[in-house]
């Protein structure tokens, strides 16, 4: 099953084609600005193999240089098998549609990214037949933006900064920045950053604070996505507050609150639940009788 920052990470160049110009400065390489961009079908099987996608695939128009095709792989982990579908895109590409290829790999840990960026080599000891060198972007190499100036200027890098850096201690920072960005955007614009953002952090602790942004920050956005956040955020907000509580009524009434307990409260999502475990600590001597019938 294809995972939200999986989707983002790629799904991100197409909403924002021109943003892979402002990625190639980031990683040192001298590609020209694009005069237009084209998303084309990913789908690369052909009549019997094995079927085979790449994530997106754009045709970049340049001014001078001409046309080339940009294959974008989101790559949550290592996978030996991407030594042999890499270069297999890459052939497949140059043979249909004969225009030079790039491929950018997009991570979101160093390990990953270290992975991806090493070269793929095809032949024998003796000679060389084919080498792919992937374009790698991640966390070792996309700018921390936490000045709101900067992120204004190009929001769709600052997204996909925020992105790949979602493990990154000082997220909560970099998310702020984003946040405040937006709050002079057309929503046209914010509603996708938004949404990408969203998945982009997937089921990480980052998640929570960008919905919270949204709730707060965002308010004034009323598409139905920024709706669904703020719903979830509010949602999970009233059930850490019920579960935290819950514990302290245990602890004021002097029932014993072990490790496990302490535990299936804190995984608890559901407000209602919560609510009804609280109801009964009021009278409960156990945590036998809170947890009754569950």
């Amino acid at each position: 099953m294809v995972s939200s920052p999986h989707e983002a990470m790629h799904r991100i160049f197409q909403e924002f084609p021109g943003l892979f110009s402002r990625v190639s400065e980031v990683l040192g390489v001298d590609i020209p600005p694009p005069t237009s961009a084209t998303a084309l079908p990913t789908d690369l099987t052909e009549a019997r193999p094995v079927e085979r996608r790449v994530d997106t695939l754009l045709r970049i128009e340049t001014e001078h240089d001409g046309p080339f095709l940009l294959a974008i792989e989101a790559q949550g982990k290592k996978d030996p098998r991407k030594t042999v579908s890499w270069p297999y895109y890459v052939s497949y590409l140059h043979n249909r549609y004969g225009l030079p290829i790039l491929l950018l790999v997009v991570c979101q840990d160093h390990a990953t990214a270290e992975w991806a960026a090493r070269p793929i080599s095809i032949g024998v000891r003796q000679w060389q037949t084919l080498a792919l060198n992937p374009l790698v972007a991640g966390p070792h190499n996309m700018p921390v933006i936490t000045d709101v100036a900067e992120a204004r200027k190009d929001l769709a890098l600052t997204t996909l900064a925020a992105i790949t850096h979602a493990d990154n201690p000082d997220v909560g920072a970099i998310l702020k920045t984003l946040s405040a960005a937006l709050r002079d955007t057309p929503e046209a614009i914010a509603d996708p950053i938004i949404e990408l953002t969203a998945q982009g952090l997937g089921n990480r602790p980052a998640a929570q604070q960008w919905r919270n942004l949204v709730a707060v920050d965002l308010s004034f956005y009323k598409s139905p996505l920024s709706e669904e956040l703020r719903d979830e955020g509010r949602a999970e907000g009233r059930a850490e507050g019920r579960a935290e509580g819950l514990l302290l009524v245990l602890h004021a009434r002097g029932i014993a609150i072990t490790d496990e307990t302490r535990e299936k409260i804190a995984d608890c999502d559901d407000p209602q639940l919560l609510h009804q475990w609280l109801n009964r600590a009021a009278t409960a001597t156990t945590t036998e009788e809170v947890f009754a019938g569950e």
